[in-house]
């Protein structure tokens, strides 16, 4: 595996964005759109609260671990639809670039662009809503880093089902996250959810970094346990993700699919 391959798709995908406004606000629009939207309800809803009660690390933690999450997803999902949008895999893969090559360009891409949406919700939540993350302390590491890779998985994952089922498929993928969040808990507690939900929980590596979440914000001990079996889980998935691209970009070439490549294709 070639690092410097690698990191052309990760230089490619920097020209084009920054060729491009329209590349470049989404990096940072719509989270701090979510950070603003968030965070003012979070301050109306403590003027309902006792004191010493504050929904913010509670409710607007919820929504930034989230978010990254979701950026990381969508850090490979959108690097990998620009040679969707543009119909370049035969191009891409003309070259002496691997599929795991490829693989690892759109995962740098995502550490970029989820990390510039991080900061810029960082910024936003402690300088206008007073988000402390003291309040988490060092368990804040673990819990990003099994969110990233989660959303890494999801992005690798609906990358090659776009692959198999064509470009017409990328609707199916938006959606993802919006369909797991009920599961995940991230605004409630798992104990909320009827039992068949919770059961489908406990294979969700975010709904154990979520209750954790909120153990640490009531000072209650957070579960080891269930933190490594969420990183486990989250492991799991991913090499899941991975050997489903690698399946799936071997069938189209197998089948010749990925020179048919056409928006209507949907089978």
């Amino acid at each position: 595996m070639s690092l410097v391959r690698t990191a052309a798709i990760v230089l490619r995908y920097f020209y084009l964005v920054r060729g491009s406004l329209s590349r470049v606000f989404p990096l940072f629009a719509w989270v701090a759109i979510d950070m603003v939207l968030w965070g003012f309800i979070t301050k109306y809803l403590n003027t309902f609260t006792s004191a010493g009660f504050s929904f913010v690390p509670r409710l607007l933690g919820a929504v930034l671990l989230w978010d990254f999450l979701v950026r990381a997803m969508q850090g490979v999902t959108i690097t990998f639809f620009e040679d969707v949008w543009s119909r370049n895999f035969l191009n891409i893969f003309a070259t002496p670039l691997s599929v795991s090559e490829y693989i690892g360009g759109l995962v740098l891409s995502s550490i970029v662009t989820s990390a510039v949406g991080l900061v810029v919700m960082l910024v936003l939540a402690t300088s206008l809503f007073g988000l402390s993350f003291f309040a988490y302390g060092i368990m804040l590491v673990p819990f990003l880093l099994v969110l990233f890779l989660f959303g890494i998985a999801l992005g690798i994952l609906g990358s090659g089902m776009v692959l198999r089922l064509g470009p017409a498929s990328e609707w199916f993928i938006w959606p993802i996250p919006a369909l797991i969040a009920p599961f995940a808990g991230v605004f409630y507690p798992l104990s909320t959810l009827p039992q068949w939900m919770r059961d489908i929980s406990l294979l969700l590596p975010p709904s154990y970094v979520f209750e954790g979440m909120r153990a640490v914000v009531s000072g209650a001990p957070v579960s080891g346990t269930a933190l490594l079996w969420s990183g486990c889980l989250t492991v799991l998935y991913v090499l899941f993700a991975y050997w489903f691209f690698i399946r799936t970009y071997r069938r189209a070439v197998r089948t010749g699919l990925i020179a048919r490549y056409s928006a209507e294709t949907v089978s």
